[in-house]
Parts: structure tokens; C-alpha cells; sequence
């Protein structure tokens, strides 16, 4: 069964149609990267699978459970919003961290608020936090970041701070684990760590989605690749078919990456 399976998904603003119709599913442990010029959806289908946009049409799942379906789920209650979010853990572009937090606080934030909805945190308040922070530490070196655990993030490098924004999204657990460019704002000497961690994660069977323009790391991290053209899937299938594209489009894409 795959952990993922995305139907007929479509989304409009006003008049503009950016989806048109996205199919697509994907394995437990499997890497998906889409790829694509600017503007041809890739940023709102992410959005649209972590639930910051709601499609016009379309059903998700997740471990063959329908997490949304647009003929009934158009306007879900908070509740029920935050519990289909955390099926996804997002990576920014711009790693949204809060400045006035550590590393470990930016980490442990998120599940600490969660924690308070369980029933037994008044009672078990000091042991659940303690059970949150050990988790936080252990994903902060799974990064790299130990050694920068207490300082805040105006005292990172973009690199690192992208690392703690992985590692704040990892702490929730997510069934999948999406990126929206995630080196994009950074300089080309720091791309490399995070492309870095991200390739651990891989290997660690972490499912994820991946918006990206590095082309050589999409290449060789992803099981599929999807090309999206206009608002469509153009192509779609294996690494390799970056070395054989079958489309014009895909063709005329990867020559202006130079592949």
C-alpha cells in the first residue's frame, strides 16, 4: 500500500488554474523530487499536500486513509486541521524559525503545545517535557547541530539554520517529510550541508517529497521525478528520465539546467 496517494488534485486562484489535475502516489521510505520552471505549481501542490491551500478538487491519502477529500473537507475546524497536518512536516524555503529561541527550543516548541491535548499532561507534565527535549536532542545531532544546541538562530549560518528547521519538522514525526527549495536561500558554499542531511535522511527510510532546482541531488537521492509543466505532470518516472526526458518540454527544461 503506498503511504501516499494524491488523486485529481486541482487548485484555482481566481481565475488562474496552477493544478489541473495531479495524480500521483508514493512508497514508505521513498524520495520524490519535483522539478519544474517557476511557476508551474510545484510550491502550491506542497502547499496544497500540507493543507496552507485547500484544492478546488481531488482526494488525498495517507496509509490508505482519505485525509482529504474536497467534495466534503472544504472547511475543516482547527482541530481536525492540525491532526491531517501531521501526517506532513514541511521545510521552508526561508526556515521560518522564531529568533527569540534556541536550537533546542525551536525543536522542542511544536511538541511541547501538542503534548498539552493529551490527557495525562497535567499529571505528567514534567516527565512528557523531558521525553520531548531527549527526542529534540537526539534529532538536532542526527543534523549535526549539537554543538550549537543553545545558540539562536541569528548566530547560524543559513546552512545551519536550515539543518534545525529540518530537524523542528522531523520532531513531529511525520509520515512524510516535505522540502520547498530548500537551498534556495542559500549561498552555494552552504547548499552542500543541507543537501547533506537531507541524503541521510534517505537512507534513514524517511518518505519525502522534495521541491527542488538542484538537479544533480534530485537525481541521485529520488526513486521518482516528477516534471510539472503549466499546472501538469509533463513526465514522470525514474531518475533516468533525466538522461532520456521523452518530451520536448522536459528536453528543452533540463538543457537550460545544463543536463
Amino acid at each position: 500500500m503506498a503511504v501516499l496517494e494524491v488523486k485529481n488534485i486541482t487548485k484555482n486562484f481566481g481565475r488562474v488554474e496552477v493544478l489541473k489535475g495531479i495524480d500521483f502516489s508514493l512508497e514508505k521510505g521513498e524520495a520524490l523530487s519535483i522539478i519544474g520552471s517557476s511557476g508551474s505549481g510545484k510550491t502550491t501542490l506542497l502547499r496544497c499536500l500540507n493543507f496552507l491551500e485547500t484544492p478546488e478538487n481531488g482526494e488525498i491519502y495517507v496509509d490508505g486513509e482519505c485525509v482529504f477529500d474536497a467534495k466534503t473537507d472544504k472547511k475543516l475546524n482547527a482541530k481536525e486541521l492540525r491532526n491531517r497536518q501531521l501526517n506532513f512536516g514541511l521545510v521552508f524555503q526561508n526556515f521560518n524559525l522564531f529568533p527569540q529561541y534556541t536550537v533546542l527550543d525551536n525543536v522542542c516548541l511544536a511538541p511541547k503545545l501538542l503534548a498539552k491535548n493529551r490527557p495525562d499532561f497535567r499529571a505528567n507534565k514534567k516527565a512528557i517535557f523531558a521525553e520531548i527535549e531527549e527526542n529534540a536532542r537526539e534529532i538536532i545531532e542526527r543534523v549535526g547541530m549539537t554543538s550549537r544546541i543553545d545558540m539562536y538562530p541569528c548566530q547560524l549560518s543559513g546552512g545551519q539554520q536550515q539543518r534545525v528547521a529540518i530537524a523542528r519538522a522531523l520532531a513531529l514525526n511525520p509520515k512524510i517529510l516535505c522540502f520547498d527549495e530548500p537551498t534556495s536561500a542559500l549561498d552555494p558554499e552552504l547548499t552542500g550541508e543541507v543537501l547533506k542531511v537531507i541524503r541521510s535522511l534517505k537512507d534513514g527510510d524517511c518518505t519525502m517529497v522534495i521541491v527542488t532546482h538542484e538537479m544533480n541531488f534530485a537525481k541521485e537521492v529520488s526513486d521518482k521525478i516528477i516534471f510539472m509543466d503549466e499546472g501538469v505532470i509533463a513526465e514522470q518516472g525514474p531518475p533516468e528520465i533525466f538522461d532520456n526526458p521523452k518530451t520536448e518540454r522536459l528536453k528543452a527544461f533540463l538543457t537550460a539546467f545544463g543536463q
